[in-house]
């Protein structure tokens, strides 16, 4: 059983979901009988015969998965009741190999499930989620808690200096026992059923949590009835807000729609403070004012289920489960790097403050500063000290360019591979593009799905996933997608984009170079099923190229003239880096910690109000600074409570320090040459989880990492 698989049973059943307003070929509904749905033609129960087996979004319909589901859950079953029951004596092949090949068919409906409902879901997806969480949580005890396969398992261990393994196999016979074991296979009787009723509720709440945050994030859009109260956007903006506001019948009118973090880009240009005001307070209150979609008694009932479940597999609380898997290995090494940093963030950003309320004060606002007022008056501030705004630059950021002259400009120049955009394969959305990628030799390599713009069918916030996964043991060469959230202009406009969505996107294809060159044997080391908190450290690393001169000089060319972006104003972006990130720093490490004040709960300390409780933690950890709110509350924190990310949140700012030492080694060498980036491939990216993490970093640095260089990008030293 792969570690695609794992996760996907584990955790996947809780990626976020939301209502589709369009339909597509793969969501047609279907009044067919259930029966009569089994009987017909299923192109989920065996691989697709597109390039690189990538899903035939075309033929797939709403009414196949649970059939298919029924079908790869039985046929896992008989796999594992075949090798827990095998007569012959225990091996790494008959057991170990076994369990990495079992449950293809499982992998393949999953992954291509969990993937449309994050990216173009619909009622019928949404509610066969809700229905399959706690049925395949029940399949993965049925496997996890197998005491026959269990024991087979530690027989191997017993022997396995006998075995002579390679370093690959021999890691993932390490990686079999410990998944078993935080599993819960070594529980008595009576505590694996405690266990198998906790992840059931688990799989069923973390489904609701992150349902319910799609279903507020959409609702909770801002409309507005005058253009005039839109004072700041540009003419691009307001007709894409009229254009969504059409969209939901709302001719006339004019809707803003939510980002899933708490700041909204818009409020950084919104003139009316009122206006500002509105639009930051429906973010704020996602989730906790009441309704079906409320969350604030399920990320109570979440933390306690966690703690409970971490207690019963003999952990003091849940940080302390989670993070003995990855590099951080335990909660005090957390705590010590985020209380370490706050007092410094939260000091610049309160410096930083100070200004905005000088600016304030010089413009006769007469009001304190406040949480919608920030960004707005940065940028008045960021005018006035380096004498630009992101309105200038965003002509100079077309979304094609960027992409295809910038992203993989540097990609090419960096590790030598090609695209090619294929327009024969079929996408599960008109807007998604597909690109052939070919390795420096010329061979091809992979398929490459690049998903770029918002919907209220998908999920919000950017990701990377795999449909297929490299691995030599199944011969698969990869199939991977990037996901962002940019706003879809009216037809025959181009898209212009932030400074923040092009660092995006040169972020999430960093992850996407990481399943792409991928080199290992067993899947379940494949590309990105790394631990959490090294995972976002080659996609941070990728940013670096975004403002290379000659990536720059080649992708940020004004979209209307062709000319490039003038020298002077890269001058002055460059000068202005360290700017803001007393705010930056502060918003990300408050979330950080409200995400471990959280999980390093006992059942016993559980709170009854999930409001009070994270404003009493943040007063608590020195972070509840008012302009400076978390970058996620509680009732619509997914990366914690609906996601992957639970007591890992902390993973991004552990990832920079990587990222930071490892971005001065480039600098060191010459920057972006062929040498550099087939080192960085051949150490670092290719490895995936085959090899401890840390011990790849040390390979490819030549030591462990240092802190310095985070400390100087952040100003905080």
């Amino acid at each position: 059983m792969n570690k695609t698989l794992l996760m996907l049973l584990c955790s996947a059943l809780t990626i976020q979901t939301s209502y589709a307003d369009e339909t597509a070929p793969t969501q047609t509904a279907s009044n067919k009988p259930a029966s009569i749905a089994r009987a017909a033609y299923n192109p989920l129960l065996a691989a697709s015969t597109l390039a690189y087996e990538l899903p035939a979004f075309n033929k797939i319909r709403n009414e196949h998965f649970a059939p298919a589901f029924a079908s790869a859950i039985r046929a896992h079953e008989k796999e594992i009741a075949a090798i827990a029951n095998n007569r012959a004596k225990p091996s790494f092949e008959n057991t170990i190999v076994a369990l990495e090949r079992s449950g293809q068919t499982l992998n393949r409906v999953s992954t291509i499930f969990f993937n449309l409902t994050a990216t173009h879901t619909n009622p019928v997806l949404e509610a066969l989620s809700s229905e399959m969480a706690p049925k395949l949580s029940a399949h993965q005890d049925l496997i996890s808690l197998n005491d026959k396969l269990f024991a087979r398992i530690e027989q191997i261990v017993k022997v396995r200096d006998q075995l002579k393994l390679d370093a690959e196999s021999s890691r993932l016979l390490d990686r079999y026992y410990t998944d078993f074991v935080r599993a819960g296979a070594k529980l008595d009787a009576t505590q694996k059923e405690k266990l198998k009723a906790l992840n059931a509720q688990l799989a069923t709440l973390g489904n609701q949590f992150s349902q319910n945050v799609l279903k507020e994030t959409n609702s909770s859009a801002l409309v507005l009835e005058h253009k005039e109260d839109l004072a700041g956007l540009s003419d691009a903006e307001i007709q894409i807000a009229a254009a969504a506001a059409k969209a939901k019948g709302m001719d006339g009118k004019f809707l803003i729609p939510l980002m899933n973090t708490t700041g909204q880009p818009a409020i950084a240009s919104l003139e009316k403070r009122e206006i500002r005001q509105r639009l930051h307070e429906a973010s704020v209150n996602r989730g906790s004012h009441g309704g079906e979609s409320d969350n604030r008694k399920i990320a109570i009932e979440l933390a306690r289920l966690r703690a409970e479940r971490a207690q019963l597999l003999g952990y003091t609380h849940y940080a302390d489960y989670g993070l003995e898997d990855e590099t951080a290995k335990t909660s005090t090494a957390v705590n010590k790097m985020l209380s370490g940093l706050a007092p410094a963030a939260v000091a610049n950003a309160k410096a930083e403050a100070a200004e905005l309320q000088k600016l304030i004060d010089a413009k006769q606002g007469g009001f304190q500063l406040a949480a919608w007022d920030w960004a707005y008056y940065t940028e008045q501030l960021r005018k006035e000290k380096y004498a630009f705004d992101d309105g200038q630059l965003r002509p100079y950021f077309e979304l094609n360019q960027v992409l295809e002259k910038g992203v993989f400009f540097a990609a090419t120049k960096l590790y030598g591979i090609t695209f090619k955009e294929r327009k024969d394969l079929p996408v599960y959305h008109p807007s998604v593009r597909v690109y052939e990628i070919f390795d420096a030799d010329g061979k091809p390599m992979a398929l490459f799905l690049a998903d770029m713009y918002a919907r209220d069918s998908k999920r919000g916030g950017a990701w990377m996933n795999s449909y297929v996964e490299q691995s030599h043991l199944f011969g698969k060469k990869p199939v991977i997608a990037n996901h962002l959230n940019i706003p879809q202009p009216p037809a025959g406009e181009p898209t212009l984009l932030t400074v923040d969505e092009v660092k995006t996107a040169f972020h999430e294809f960093g992850h996407a170079l990481h399943g792409l060159f991928s080199n290992v044997k067993y899947p379940r080391f494949s590309g990105t099923n790394v631990p959490r908190d090294f995972v976002e450290y080659p996609s941070q690393v990728n940013e670096m190229w975004a403002t290379w001169p000659e990536v720059l000089k080649n992708y940020a060319k004004h979209y209307q003239t062709g000319a490039p972006i003038p020298q002077t104003l890269l001058d002055k972006v460059a000068a202005s880096k360290k700017f803001n990130q007393g705010y930056t720093t502060t918003e990300y490490i408050a979330a950080s910690l409200l995400d471990q004040r959280w999980h390093q709960l006992t059942p016993a300390q559980i709170p009854a109000d999930a409001i009070a409780f994270e404003q009493a933690a943040l007063k608590d950890m020195g972070v509840d600074f008012a302009p400076v709110p978390p970058r996620y509350r509680t009732t619509y924190f997914s990366h914690i409570f609906g996601g992957g990310y639970s007591a890992g949140y902390y993973a991004y700012l552990w990832s920079e320090v990587l990222d930071a030492d490892t971005v001065e080694w480039f600098h060191e060498q010459g920057g972006l040459n062929r040498k550099n980036g087939d080192w960085f491939r051949q150490q670092l990216l290719s490895r995936g989880g085959s090899i401890d993490p840390m011990e790849s970093f040390r390979q490819f640095r030549g030591r462990d990492p240092k802190i310095e260089p985070l400390l100087l990008r952040r100003g905080l030293k």
